[in-house]
């Protein structure tokens, strides 16, 4: 009889501790974020601990859309994955839905998300959402994203938060308070079809990021100003290529990132006044760039460990004052080339918070404790 007292209390012994250890391998679970290189443009794949996926644009189109599809399913491939569960083009302009064609050729999507119609006449947009888009989005779900919605992925929460020019009327769980930037607000407006981005707000248990397409600054001021409807974030994606219409302080400073990440080109965004508000913006300790920017040279870039990749023709040192931007049109010169091997950011983001992340280009990682 003892001695099948002292099995059972050994066999309870091992219960307990394999439930244990199954409860710390769950908790060693993380949501991976791959921002991929598409030269300036937006590629942004988040992958749960089960493999559910969702893609956020697909880079440039015409002569760069296979080498920028091809960037992308290159991650996709290294996330383990087979198909995409949600892509979301946030807007009908070419540096975000260009590789979508060549894209679905290599891997299945099941649903197509994004704002509606175009709202700036432009041929490759038109012509693309008249010729192709129908027959792509035939192969699976089409949805258009309305403020509220929700984008199922298990364990992840994803909140559209804009879409179409229009905005979450209330605040998010925990958010709400006023913005003490809203006074700040300047005035840049570019485009008529930037600010019609699809965004979305993301939480994986604490942790929280988020990704605002290219929405310009009176969007932005429409989502936290006079309330701040978002909150804050841990992880601030996109950024509008880093570029000025965009950027505000309302914005930066009112979602106290941690972390950023920019999506910029060579030649595209980066400038000297968004750099500013970036680095100014209290509690941030890193802006990690996909490309150094020659428009803000030395003077408001980062440290080399921070930024994904380089140029073909690397020069042998780049210059510290900020490079005036060329005229635009047809004559102007084509920024720095990039066409050879292309490295992601890698976000690991767990549920209590922490996160870490990987420039793939290097391998230097840095890892973020839980925010308060």
């Amino acid at each position: 009889m003892r001695r099948k007292l002292i099995l059972s209390a050994i066999l309870g012994m091992s219960l307990v501790a394999g439930s244990a250890a199954g409860q710390g391998a769950s908790a060693g679970e993380t949501l991976d974020i791959y921002v991929v290189d598409v030269e300036g443009g937006n590629a942004t794949l988040f992958v749960t601990p089960n493999g559910e996926s969702m893609l956020i644009d697909t880079g440039n189109a015409g002569s760069q859309a296979v080498r920028d599809a091809g960037r992308i399913v290159e991650a996709v491939k290294a996330a383990g994955l087979d198909h995409i569960d949600h892509l979301i083009i946030t807007h009908w302009h070419g540096d975000h839905f260009g590789g979508l064609a060549e894209f679905v050729k290599q891997v299945p999507v099941r649903e197509f998300i994004d704002h509606g119609p175009n709202v700036q006449p432009s041929e490759l947009a038109d012509n693309f959402l008249r010729d192709t888009y129908p027959k792509i989005i035939a192969a699976g779900k089409h949805t258009v994203a309305k403020p509220g919605d929700k984008i199922a992925l298990n364990g992840v929460g994803v909140t559209v938060v804009a879409s179409a020019n229009k905005f979450i009327e209330k605040p998010l769980p925990g958010a709400g308070k006023p913005n003490p930037y809203c006074g700040e607000y300047k005035s840049n407006e570019g485009n008529l079809e930037d600010p019609q981005s699809v965004a979305v707000f993301v939480t994986y248990g604490k942790f929280r990021t988020v990704h605002l397409g290219d929405l310009t600054r009176k969007a932005e001021f429409s989502l936290v100003c006079p309330i701040n409807k978002l909150g804050t974030v841990d992880l601030f994606l996109g950024m509008h290529h880093g570029q000025v219409s965009s950027n505000s302080a309302v914005i930066v400073h009112g979602l106290h990132p941690r972390a950023a990440i920019m999506n910029n080109g060579t030649r595209k965004g980066g400038d000297p006044e968004t750099m500013q508000t970036i680095f100014s913006s209290p509690g941030l300790e890193d802006l990690w760039q996909m490309h150094f920017s020659t428009l803000s040279g030395q003077e408001y870039t980062v440290p080399g460990m921070f930024i994904a990749n380089l140029i073909d023709n690397q020069p042998a040192a780049m210059p510290v004052a900020p490079a005036t931007a060329p005229a635009p049109g047809t004559g102007a010169p084509p920024p720095p080339a990039h066409e050879g091997k292309a490295y992601w950011f890698k976000v690991s983001a767990r549920t209590d918070g922490t996160f870490t992340v990987t420039n793939t280009r290097n391998g230097f990682s840095k890892t973020y404790s839980p925010g308060l």
